[in-house]
């Protein structure tokens, strides 16, 4: 087999791996939206761990902050469109207060919008809760497999 199709299969299956073990780990927990943990997974999931930590980071503290303002906004003012038109503003405003750059923001909107703007009959912590732990749990396990099963650098497979 050449190179460059071995490292796709390689690439292929280290890839099914990760988002299967976050699915299952999610689901072991019993989260109610458990496909949210392997969406983070295959967001993370990166061929070097140094590219790797640096998203995590940045999907961490954005999936915090959304959750947390997400989890007050809906608390406390509920869903209208002044409202999340001003909290998306202040997201960024804190982004940039707590020195993080643009995609910890974007993460940080993404997180806000589903909390604030899908309707839930589960108290607004909870669900912000459960969105912070399953993307913890897509985090950790692309974090854990970056270490575990290292993949070599391939530039042919960013193309």
């Amino acid at each position: 087999m050449n190179p460059t199709r071995r490292a796709v299969l390689v690439h292929s299956i280290r890839t099914a791996v990760a988002a299967v073990t976050s699915l299952l780990t999610a689901r072991l927990f019993k989260l109610p939206e458990s496909y949210w943990a392997p969406i983070t997974t295959l967001v993370i999931t990166q061929s070097s761990l140094g590219a790797a930590l640096g998203v995590s980071s940045r999907r961490f503290v954005g999936t915090a902050l959304g959750a947390a303002l997400g989890a007050i906004v809906a608390s406390y003012f509920g869903h209208q469109v002044l409202v999340f038109g001003i909290s998306v503003f202040l997201l960024g405003l804190f982004s940039a207060a707590l020195r993080v750059d643009r995609a910890a923001y974007r993460f940080a909107g993404v997180t806000f919008v589903i909390i604030l703007l899908i309707p839930r009959s589960a108290p607004p912590w909870r669900v912000a809760f459960h969105r912070f732990a399953e993307v913890c749990i897509g985090i950790a396990v692309a974090l854990i497999l970056s270490v575990l099963w290292p993949e070599k650098e391939d530039p042919s497979l960013d193309e």
